[in-house]
């Protein structure tokens, strides 16, 4: 925590902020050349002396509520509104950078043209696909609300486990549960989507609610795995990870074991491939025709 450090960063932002950008007649004898404080705490909903003592860098480390609010007020972008956060001892907002990085892993995986690939978030919503990923575990791209998340449809829908072979459900069921938990705590416990999750998967699954009530916690990076593929069989892969700055959005790419899996993964058309197979997406693939 730096209060001095961040008196100074606010003041910069007051200075730089011109009355009519943020809807305050400009006047014709304003002594500053930005904002004046009493405006920025009207605007941010605090005491007037409040936010003097923030600019003097003395007073109390101000509260998560009240640094998003002085954001808004001094229209503070992503990176600054993490760095505000930074100095005052808190963690970055989560979700600060989650467009900026999803722009980033999709031209990534657009340069993985021969890799099955694809974008996911913390909370296993799939994000985008490329077409071999689409073949090789089915195209789960597309859904909403909580049939977004691999998680729900793992705990509350028999027929997705037949992705992987019975001998690893318990441990795709573990690492799924560890995963989450990790994604709970850096989201917060107000955050509406992981606690909607959450509190489903708490009703709707003896399995879930005995690995949570565990709190074992642990985040997914490399992993050797078996897929099992209506077409294809049974496929070792290993599973590689690249995640963003705030954790929200992670790209996972496919390496086959087996070398000539690779073209048939390309020749092949994902629709037709998972046409007949219930899970997550399959449905998907059925009401699209």
């Amino acid at each position: 925590m730096d209060l001095r450090e961040l008196g100074a960063f606010l003041k910069s932002r007051r200075d730089r902020l011109a009355p009519q950008s943020v809807g305050l007649p400009s006047g014709t004898r304003r002594r500053v050349p930005g904002l004046r404080r009493d405006e920025v705490a009207e605007l941010a909903g605090v005491s007037i002396d409040y936010y003097t003592e923030l600019e003097q860098g003395r007073g109390q480390c101000p509260s998560e509520p009240v640094l998003h609010a002085l954001a808004r007020a001094l229209a503070l972008d992503p990176d600054e509104s993490a760095h505000a956060f930074h100095l005052a001892g808190h963690p970055a907002p989560y979700g600060a950078e989650p467009l900026q990085m999803q722009s980033a892993l999709r031209q990534l995986m657009d340069r993985l043209p021969d890799t099955p690939a694809m974008v996911i978030t913390d909370l296993h919503e799939v994000v985008v696909q490329n077409h071999a990923a689409q073949v090789l575990v089915g195209p789960q791209a597309g859904l909403t609300g909580l049939r977004a998340s691999f998680l729900y449809h793992w705990f509350t829908v028999p027929a997705t486990r037949d992705l992987y072979p019975p001998d690893d459900h318990d441990y795709h069921s573990r690492l799924l549960v560890c995963d989450l938990r990790a994604a709970v705590a850096r989201r917060g416990p107000a955050d509406p989507a992981a606690r909607a999750l959450v509190d489903h998967l708490l009703g709707a699954s003896a399995e879930f609610a005995g690995l949570w009530r565990a709190h074992e916690v642990g985040v997914r990076h490399e992993e050797y795995k078996r897929v099992v593929n209506p077409v294809l069989g049974t496929l070792k892969v290993t599973c590689n990870s690249i995640v963003t700055a705030d954790a929200a959005q992670r790209l996972l790419w496919f390496v086959p074991d087996d070398a000539d899996a690779v073209p048939k993964l390309h020749a092949l058309d994902p629709a037709e491939v998972w046409r007949d197979t219930p899970g997550p997406a399959f449905g998907l693939v059925r009401a699209r025709g």
